[in-house]
């Protein structure tokens, strides 16, 4: 299905990521292939309100008000005239890692780099849950001769503690929870399987049997060469994936049917989320093409834990414009 109202807010982006809608209207992302935390402001402005080096990439606002980044590193990237895209890990990686970010003074504090004795490889995407802990996914990195498996997380704000929740999965890249907050969705990119987690207790999920590979049970499954990204839950509690290759929003039921794809002008639309007052616009990354992207979604999004007032005070000191 196309989208004839989608509209650009910006561009000149480098690969931008991880949304975040703030209660003044801006926007909050990352440009992965910068190594910066962005504001985009409704008239189109763009303000680097931090360098973080590496690569980040998914982001959410926490319990006090800071946005809290999963940084995967840093990619190799192959660019054309037209589209801009991640390919190995890069050759200054320089780890995984979570990342506080306090956007009103532009500092940046590294919380976690490892789990259990094993180091994050590849941070993805993040999402907190009403108890103010925060799921995440390491989708791991892919160098030239092999790969690392991923893993799902769940960590606290304070630094203290982290714990896995599951694992190996095949590159897990967005992460999202049901309206009830009871169900822990992520999205596997190379497979473009939906998985989901009936969460029992905060950082704690209910294990499928075998032949689950990993304790999820499955929602949905794509044919034909089309991998997923990161992901947002509207109010009615579908799943809405944005799909690499095919260049789609996917929309999809709980229950695992596809309802409709929503075609976007780049094949890397990334990430999706939901803002104005009715949480009815939908913010796109158009990350190959490098511009966010909005449009009139015709259900309301899922209003997010800590999102929204917080952001208001937490503007940058000192931005430059770009």
């Amino acid at each position: 299905m196309e989208s004839p109202k989608l509209r650009i807010v910006a561009d000149g982006l480098r690969f931008p990521e991880g949304p975040v809608v703030c209660a003044n209207g801006s926007i909050v992302l990352v440009e992965i292939a910068r190594g910066t935390i962005t504001r985009i402001f409704p008239d189109g402005t763009v303000h680097v309100v931090v360098e973080t080096g590496g690569g980040p990439n998914g982001a959410a606002l926490g319990p006090d008000g800071a946005l809290y980044v999963c940084n995967n590193g840093g990619f190799e990237w192959l660019e054309t005239p037209d589209l801009l895209r991640p390919t190995l890990q890069a050759s200054n990686y320089s780890g995984g890692r979570i990342e506080r970010v306090d956007l009103a003074t532009a500092t940046v504090q590294v919380l976690y780099t490892s789990c259990e004795g094993e180091p994050l490889r590849g941070p993805n995407d993040i999402v907190f849950d009403a108890h103010g802990g925060f799921y995440f996914s390491d989708m791991g990195k892919v160098r030239a001769h092999d790969r690392d498996q991923g893993a799902l997380y769940y960590a606290s704000v304070d630094g203290a503690h982290i714990k896995t929740v599951a694992a190996p999965l095949l590159a897990p890249n967005g992460v999202g929870l049901s309206p009830d907050g009871q169900v822990l969705y992520v999205a596997e990119t190379d497979t473009a399987r939906l998985w989901a987690f009936d969460i029992e207790a905060p950082g704690v999920v209910r294990k499928q049997p075998w032949p689950s590979p990993h304790g999820g049970r499955l929602v949905a499954g794509l044919g034909g060469y089309q991998r997923f990204d990161s992901l947002a839950v509207d109010k009615e509690g579908v799943i809405c994936v944005a799909t690499l290759v095919s260049g789609v929003i996917s929309e999809i039921s709980p229950e695992g049917g596809l309802l409709r794809q929503w075609q976007m002008p780049d094949p890397y639309p990334t990430n999706i989320c939901f803002g104005g007052d009715d949480l009815r616009t939908a913010y796109i990354t158009l990350s190959g093409s490098g511009k966010l992207a909005a449009m009139d979604w015709p259900t309301a999004g899922l209003a997010l834990n800590f999102s929204g007032p917080a952001a208001s005070t937490h503007l940058p000191t000192q931005a430059h414009a770009r």
